[in-house]
């Protein structure tokens, strides 16, 4: 068995509200129908939740409001078990989202307390996201030992990360890590090195219904696995599985597969 691992999150922390819908609306249009649900959301807090429940020891740093909202925001954290370290000021961040049928979504997110979050230099294993300001980014790099980060939503920032986790439109705006994963929906994933590709991988074929955390379960299982000390390629297979377990469920956090969920799918 892996050896449990322990990993930093640095980033945000959301309550999401979604609304299904059977197509996505086109620019000015209004689709009825729709139903809705709440969910604890936000990059960091769904990172920090899946490495939790692929057996990481995980500390989460962000920040949420004074208000009604922020228990219900933490609570998949709670759950988890994860560790938080919280700065509490303001309204807490929301993610306005709508999924359609066919498992494609359109978001927009309200930062609230996440543009508050306290730049912090924790040592060892450290995950990041750009729902955070600038320089939470560059003080989470500082003291790292390993540093991910997942370039989402992408802008440039003066960090070199050892590890850049970006979709592919992502890439065009971010490419300066020492390992970039890139990944491609459907079409899985790779690793590249000095812009050499050294990995490649394929998610198997599930019943996609939602791919609002897919992104973050990926994320999160590529860096858990390569501390874990397992291959490149095995680390890349295994996050490209996690993904696509997340896709096939409702919610963001609520959709975060366990371990032995993976090792069920791979095995099949």
């Amino acid at each position: 068995m892996a050896e449990r691992v322990e990993l930093t999150v640095v980033g945000s922390i959301n309550l999401d509200l979604v609304a299904r819908v059977e197509r996505l609306p086109r620019a000015g249009e209004t689709v009825a129908g729709a139903s809705f649900e709440r969910f604890p959301g936000g990059k960091g807090a769904n990172q920090a939740v899946a490495a939790a429940r692929l057996g990481a020891r995980v500390r989460m740093v962000g920040a949420v409001g004074d208000d009604s909202l922020a228990e219900e925001a933490l609570s998949g954290l709670r759950e988890a078990g994860v560790e938080l370290a919280l700065r509490r000021a303001g309204t807490t961040g929301i993610a306005l989202i709508l999924v359609a049928d066919d498992g494609e979504n359109q978001i927009v997110v309200v930062p609230g307390a996440n543009a508050d979050v306290e730049p912090t230099s924790p040592s060892g294993a450290v995950l990041c996201q750009l729902e955070v300001p600038d320089a939470v980014v560059r003080a989470a790099a500082r003291q790292a030992a390993f540093f991910a980060l997942n370039a989402a939503p992408a802008r440039p920032v003066d960090v070199e990360p050892d590890l850049l986790i970006v979709n592919r439109l992502e890439h065009e705006v971010v490419s300066n890590g020492k390992l970039v994963a890139v990944t491609y929906g459907a079409d899985g994933a790779a690793l590249f090195e000095h812009g050499r590709e050294v990995a490649r991988a394929r998610p198997p074929e599930v019943h996609a219904v939602d791919g609002t955390a897919a992104g973050d379960a990926f994320a999160a299982a590529l860096v858990v696995g390569l501390l874990e000390g397992r291959s490149r390629e095995e680390a890349l297979v295994r996050a490209c599985a996690v993904g696509a377990l997340a896709a096939t469920r409702h919610g963001a956090q609520p959709s975060l597969p366990r371990a032995d969920e993976v090792d069920a799918i791979l095995a099949a």
